[in-house]
């Protein structure tokens, strides 16, 4: 196979890549609190084909980057949907350790611990809150309400670098081994709110049909280098 197939297959392969991308953000165009995401192509080389094929040289999927702009806010008349104003995260405990989450939907558990969907407990800045089944508010400084009595603060941190985040699940987000978070200084909490997806589906369409078109482009490329070209070599050679 010559290197130039090579590099038609595997940018055939990223392009298949970048459709996955594509179609989960159009699919989650309506999840609240999802974050889109971007990536580009880049060119390796491949020294272990470098003896036979000088040309061989991979197109890979470039580094991706989280696109963590704010999505719209929108009233949802329910006490526990909370949502961060600014570049912050709140804190909710996993298994696997601290998970960051721009806002969403919680509950109040069995035992009155105030928790993601999931179960996982979001973080106060003196351990869990807990909340009794009255009617809840929250203060732009975190701080929330249960009827007239304080139930706690919810912590709010920041990152000077929000692209070392790591996407796990749909709005949780997990930090590298050993870095830890900033305390927030200037962001605001808001509760009967959810942040929305700020994917953007006009742009995700137009993505999408140069993916399309991209991936057409490759398959006749191939199909002309491996079929009419090659062909056509071994039609000569065979009558020489």
């Amino acid at each position: 196979m010559s290197g130039t197939a090579y590099v038609a297959l595997s940018g055939l392969r990223v392009r298949m890549q970048h459709l996955d991308r594509v179609a989960s953000d159009i699919a989650n165009a309506s999840t609240p609190g999802y974050k889109s995401q971007r990536a580009g192509d880049r060119a390796v080389e491949r020294p272990n084909f470098g003896q036979v094929l000088d040309s061989a040289v991979d197109v890979t999927t470039g580094p991706s980057r989280i696109d963590f702009r704010s999505g719209e806010v929108l009233p949802t008349g329910r006490d526990l949907d909370f949502a961060v104003d600014g570049r912050a995260f709140m804190v909710v405990d996993t298994p696997g350790g601290p998970r960051y989450v721009k806002g969403g939907q919680f509950k109040r558990a069995a035992d009155g611990t105030l928790t993601t969907v999931e179960g996982f407990a979001v973080r106060g800045e003196s351990g869990p809150i807990q909340i009794e089944a009255k009617p809840v508010t929250v203060q732009p400084d975190g701080t929330i309400l249960n009827g007239n009595k304080p139930a706690g603060k919810v912590r709010l941190v920041a990152f000077d670098d929000e692209q070392v985040l790591e996407r796990e699940g749909i709005g949780r987000y997990r930090a590298p081994a050993g870095l830890d978070p900033r305390k927030a200084t200037t962001a605001t909490l808001h509760g009967g709110v959810l942040e929305q997806s700020n994917v953007s589906v006009p742009d995700c369409l137009a993505e999408l049909t140069e993916v399309v078109r991209g991936f057409g482009a490759l398959q006749r490329g191939i199909t002309v280098l491996m079929n009419d070209i090659d062909g056509r070599v071994i039609a000569e050679l065979g009558r020489r």
